[in-house]
Order: C-alpha cells, then sequence, then structure tokens
C-alpha cells in the first residue's frame, strides 16, 4: 500500500497489524458507506485467516457509522468469497464487504468490496473511496439514524450451493458414483464444497476440511502444495481431487494419477465442453483470459472455433470483459474459472460440478481429459522485490526483447512468445514480489529459462 493507493489486484491487502490494521478496516468502512451513501445494505463475511473476526468487526463500526444497515453471512461470518459474491447478487444487497486475502500467505489478510452485480467493484469506484479515505471526507450518520444492530442472514451458504447444483445435470453426476477427494487448506470451502458434492452423489472424502488460522499448507494451490493431496488421491484410487484456495474461490485439480494441473489447462477443457454443450446461440464465441495462461490455450480452442482474447491479471478484469462483451468463460491460470450463467467472479465450487458434468458426459477420466491438450511444462517463481524495482525490470526487458523483434504482449508486465516456449515476468497486485513464469515444450527448458529470467531480474533489480 501507498499514499493514495489501498486497492491492488484484487481488493486491499496487507500483512495483518502491520499494514492491514483495524484502524485502516475502520476507516475504509467509512469511506464505503461515504461513498455509497446512507441506508445501503451491506452484506459482510470472511475466511478464517487469522485476525479476520477483528478486521471484520473495524469495518463493520466503520459502515454504521456511514448510516450503513448491515447483515452478517451467518453468525460468525464465515463464508467463501463466491458464496458471499452470489448472495450479494441474488439476494439484493447494494454491496458486499469480505475480509480476505485468498491466496496470500497467512500472515495477510484482505478487505474486498463487492458490487450489486457480485462481482469485485471497478477501477473507478476503487479510486473513489480511496480518495474519500485518504482526504477523510466522511460523511457520518447522526446518532439518531444509526443502525446498531447487525443482523444476520444464515440463507448465504444455502443460496449458493443450491445455485450451483441447479446449473447442472445432477442425474448426470451421480450416475457415475465418482470419489473425490477435497483439500480446502483449513479454511471455508470446508463450509460448501463437500456438501455439494455430497447433494451430486459423489462420495467426498476430505483433507484439511476444517477451518483453522494455522493451515496444514500453503493457502494457494499449487503442484507443490497439493503433493499430499495428489498422494492420496493416487493411492486411495480416487477419480479426482481438488485443493482450493483460503476463501474458496479456486479449484486446481488432481487426475486420478496423481498429476496437478494448472488453472490454464482446467480452463481450457471446460471452455471448449461449455462451447459444445451448454452454449445458447447470441453467446459470444469467445473466451477471456489472463497473459499468464499458456498459449496452448490458443492452440486447443482455435480447433472449435472459439477465439481468445488476453487480459492483465487479476479476475476483475476478465469480469468486467464478461459483463461488458459477453463470452463463453473466464479463467486464469491459478485456478479460478468464471462461468457467467452462475457468476461473474472465480468460483471453486462450481468449477468442480461443471468438471464433475464433463467427466460424466465425456465418460472419460480427469487424465484422459487433461491429456488431450497440448503439452506444454511450467515452471514458476517469484523474487522479493519492492514493486517499483520489479517495475524497472519489466521496462529494461520490454526494451531487450523488444529489440530481438520478438512477439511482446505487454498487457501486464512483459509476455514473450517465442516457437517453443513462452514466459511471463510481472510485479504482483497483492505482494512485493516479481513473478515469473515460463512454459517450454521439455521441462528441462522451462527449468533452464526461468533460473536465466530469474538471474536476470536479479542483476536488473539491483543495478
Amino acid at each position: 500500500m501507498s499514499l493514495g493507493k489501498l486497492f491492488g489486484t484484487d481488493g486491499v491487502r496487507g500483512v495483518l497489524n502491520k499494514e492491514l490494521t483495524p484502524s485502516l478496516a475502520l476507516k475504509l468502512g467509512m469511506a464505503i458507506a461515504s461513498h455509497y451513501g446512507e441506508g445501503i445494505r451491506v452484506l459482510v463475511g470472511r475466511d478464517g485467516r487469522a485476525g479476520g473476526e477483528m478486521i471484520m468487526n473495524a469495518v463493520i463500526a466503520g459502515l454504521l457509522s456511514g448510516g450503513a444497515e448491515v447483515y452478517k453471512a451467518g453468525a460468525e461470518g464465515y463464508a467463501p468469497t463466491p458464496a458471499i459474491q452470489y448472495a450479494v447478487k441474488e439476494r439484493g444487497y447494494d454491496v458486499g464487504v469480505i475480509v480476505t486475502a485468498s491466496h496470500n500467505p497467512p500472515e495477510y489478510n484482505g478487505i474486498k468490496v463487492i458490487s450489486s452485480l457480485g462481482i469485485e467493484i471497478d477501477r473507478e469506484t476503487e479510486k473513489k473511496i480511496e480518495q474519500i479515505y485518504f482526504e477523510e471526507r466522511f460523511r457520518l450518520t447522526p446518532w439518531t439514524r444509526i443502525r446498531d444492530k447487525v443482523r444476520i442472514d444464515d440463507e448465504v451458504l444455502g443460496t449458493y450451493i443450491r445455485g450451483v447444483i441447479e446449473k447442472v445435470d445432477k442425474n448426470l453426476i451421480r450416475s457415475r458414483g465418482f470419489r473425490v477427494l477435497v483439500d480446502c487448506a483449513n479454511n471455508v470451502a470446508s463450509l460448501t464444497t463437500p456438501e455439494i458434492l455430497r447433494i451430486l452423489g459423489v462420495k467426498a472424502y476430505t483433507l484439511a476440511c476444517n477451518i483453522s488460522t494455522q493451515p496444514y499448507r500453503e493457502p494457494e494451490p499449487t503442484p507443490s502444495s497439493l503433493r499430499e493431496a495428489a498422494n492420496v488421491v493416487k493411492t486411495l484410487g480416487l477419480d479426482l481431487g481438488v485443493g482450493h484456495d483460503g476463501d474458496g474461490d479456486r479449484a486446481i485439480f488432481i487426475d486420478e494419477k496423481g498429476e496437478v494441473w494448472w488453472g490454464d489447462r482446467t480452463g481450457a477443457l471446460l471452455s471448449r465442453y461449455i462451447a459444445e454443450h451448454k452454449l445458447t446461440q447470441h453467446v459470444p464465441r469467445v473466451i477471456y483470459t489472463a497473459v499468464s495462461s499458456s498459449r496452448l490455450v490458443e492452440e486447443y480452442l482455435r480447433e472449435v472455433g472459439v477465439e481468445v482474447r488476453w487480459t492483465p491479471v487479476g479476475s476483475i478484469n476478465i469480469a468486467y470483459s464478461l459483463l461488458e462483451n459477453g463470452g463463453i468463460a473466464g479463467f486464469e491460470e491459478n485456478g479460478g474459472f468464471l462461468y457467467p450463467p452462475h457468476l461473474l467472479a472465480r468460483d471453486g465450487g462450481m468449477t468442480l460440478a461443471l468438471f464433475l458434468e464433463m467427466m460424466a458426459r465425456e465418460k472419460k477420466t480427469a487424465s484422459e481429459l487433461f491429456n488431450e491438450l497440448p503439452r506444454y511444462y511450467a515452471v514458476k517463481t517469484k523474487i522479493p522485490m519492492p514493486r517499483d524495482k520489479a517495475l524497472e525490470v519489466v521496462k529494461a526487458l520490454i526494451n531487450e526483447y523488444k529489440s530481438r523483434g520478438a512477439r511482446v504482449v505487454t498487457v501486464d508486465g512483459i509476455r514473450v512468445d517465442e516457437e517453443d516456449y513462452w514466459f511471463l515476468v510481472r510485479p504482483s497486485g497483492t505482494e512485493p514480489v516479481l513473478r515469473i513464469m515460463v512454459e517450454a515444450r521439455t521441462p528441462e527448458k522451462a527449468r533452464q529459462l526461468a533460473e536465466e529470467l530469474a538471474e536476470k531480474a536479479r542483476r536488473l533489480g539491483t543495478a
């Protein structure tokens, strides 16, 4: 966070009690209420991270001071991010506020602001709220009109679960007798994903499906953090495994052989499946995906006449592209998938239900589906680096690769596509790191390029 800037790629995030404090949360709640005006109906919820109740209560205090009518998602506020977003849209709230840092390390927490459409507020609204916050132009409601009582909405989880179930063919999925492992990262997906599977007739095996401030693994689902889950899937001979992030809006899949697959692979498969089996005629045959997604997406979807459009990293960019232009779906390589008939936001539970329907209809195993994709090997790494230095590194790389005549995309950082590999280097929008992603036709090539880029970035970052 910097003076005049609170919101990053996806909400406000920071280390608890260092960058993200109760005083910041209080003032942000006041700024939100001041922007939207007295009398707004706000749904507030949180994931299970450390400090969640403290930050949530501070936000609520700020909202109440501005005359908001505040509802909490259940008695403790626990709910996955997509459940709160879906409830905001379906239950007629003006605004949603979610206390979560999604996939960030456990010491982080954050605050997301949701519009009445169930989508994160747009960038212009973020700027307006920031301006009120930094200028302290709060509109405080007279004591006679303050709504002291915070109401409880006990229908948030049920509304969401029903919303997921009604978007898929329940009987088709039930007929296959699937057995699925769910890794909930000791967080709020524990409240919904096992229940979704139960209703769909799937036998759920759960790993870390309780809520704790001390997760047993990193909150971000990756091949590394899901290693234990992958071993369980393979050892027990299950049909599928799924790993969620802290707030349940991502889903990374594990096939029956124990291989973990990045989300752009899932997104490509699901986009093609939707285009062939679930698409209505008026929907443009277009998908939106972040520049961090593999070029295999283009190769695979071109075969069925689906156009790929690139966006900056961040689901908010994909959501507003779909809202403004329409499309089949949107996704990110991190496991976020947006299915417009349900919600213009990432939803791990919805993604899982769709994937099971695809497996059931195609009568294929998960590995058979993933192996239909063009094969690239990915390596990801990140280097601790202040944002200003990270931007300097990106600028230097842009100048270098443009001078070589390479295909360069600068929508977000620098993406370079060569004949047998591609890479992306960009500053993170949620933590002070430079992210590097490389994909190549062989794992050796991918590792070599990643090491070379990391060394070059460190050298440029200290120049």
